[in-house]
């Protein structure tokens, strides 16, 4: 079999730490040896050892004069573990082939240096597009410290988030629903704009629970009008709760702190939060994904930002018509259809009778 063969099964081990590794890259990896996979393994959990690490513990002594493949440059320092590269040349690999180089600072070239300072054979970029594909949010993050961004809405086949009277609940059906959960469960954050909040009370929560516990985050630019009985202050001990706010209103969200949210203050633009600084907090404080749930006007200002990453359309098979019925994005929208944000690495699927449409903003990859 082929190189690009052998890292195909590489990538799909590494899809299943998605969820799991965060804020570390998804990794796979495989030994082989005589043609044969010999060991294979992913990055598990954070702070547990990486997959070369599972890949050649598995593989043991058939792990001399082998092929590793690996869908990211092997790390050369200390960490939560110790560094791969030292494993991969006690284990008596012969060659080393990985996707792409890790633009991690502590390691970005210097693993491959430090392996063939050791004589082994590397070789770079077999299945590098995939691999980006693959670990898009964590390069983001490296490259602007700010967390990828899935925007996330259900709406009608004439583009209706909610009736005329305001009735959102529920358009799509329960597989559809049971996705968006499992979306929720591996994210770092859920966001809405207060309006939302006032509109639906929800709580935001992934059920059942995922592998991660998402931060639920409101957005307001006033701090104006925020309930203290809402669901998100009554279980804040299940899930934490983030205010971002402008940097005059965080007074007014002293009852919020008291209750146990965290408020954190962004500049104010002539149009509202300044979300790119928002984004950059979010970074800061460890956040890879995040999930945008609207309402239009939340989703309308990360459009006109152009910070939508990643797109979760749940399509319902019904109309509800009317002038005044919201649909998912509102604010200025975009002017010239060359610019709107298009769709690549589209998929398409069927939740019961919704239609589930997944894809990544062209140029975000």
């Amino acid at each position: 079999m082929s190189d690009f063969v052998f890292m195909a099964r590489a990538l799909e081990l590494a899809e299943r730490g998605r969820g799991h590794v965060e804020p570390n890259p998804l990794v796979g990896a495989i030994v082989v040896r005589d043609g044969t996979i010999v060991g294979e393994g992913w990055h598990e959990k954070f702070g547990q050892p990486h997959a070369e690490i599972h890949a050649l513990r598995l593989a043991g002594e058939n792990a001399r004069d082998s092929i590793l493949y690996v869908t990211l440059e092997p790390c050369c320092h200390f960490g939560k573990t110790p560094p791969c590269t030292e494993a991969v040349i006690r284990a008596g690999v012969r060659r080393v082939v990985f996707a792409m180089l890790d633009p991690f600072h502590q390691v970005s070239g210097q693993g491959a240096s430090r392996l063939r300072e050791a004589g082994i054979d590397v070789e770079v970029g077999v299945g590098e597009i995939a691999a980006r594909r693959l670990n898009a949010p964590y390069l983001k993050r490296l490259r602007s410290n700010r967390p990828w961004v899935h925007a996330k809405w259900a709406m009608t086949l004439d583009g209706k988030i909610a009736t005329r009277s305001g009735e959102s609940k529920w358009i799509t059906g329960e597989a559809a629903r049971a996705k968006v959960h499992e979306l929720r469960g591996r994210m770092d954050a859920i966001v809405v704009g207060k309006g939302t909040l006032l509109a639906d009370n929800p709580l935001l929560t992934a059920r059942p629970r995922g592998p991660r516990l998402a931060t639920r985050v409101v957005l307001t630019a006033t701090g104006e009008g925020m309930p203290n009985d809402c669901q998100l202050l009554k279980t804040i001990t299940d899930a934490p709760v983030l205010v971002i706010t402008g940097e005059q209103a965080v007074s007014r969200l002293n009852s919020w702190q008291d209750l146990g949210a965290t408020v954190i203050a962004v500049p104010i633009l002539e149009t509202g939060l300044d979300l790119k600084s928002a984004l950059t907090k979010l970074g800061e404080i460890g956040m890879t994904n995040i999930l945008v749930e609207g309402g239009g006007g939340t989703l309308g200002r990360f459009l006109e930002f152009r910070e939508i990453d990643e797109v979760h359309a749940f399509l319902a098979p019904m109309v509800v018509g009317g002038t005044t019925a919201l649909g998912p994005f509102s604010g200025m929208g975009i002017g010239r259809l060359c610019d709107a944000l298009r769709l690549s690495d589209r998929r398409v699927e069927e939740l019961g009778e919704d239609i589930y449409i997944h894809g990544m903003a062209t140029g975000s990859e």
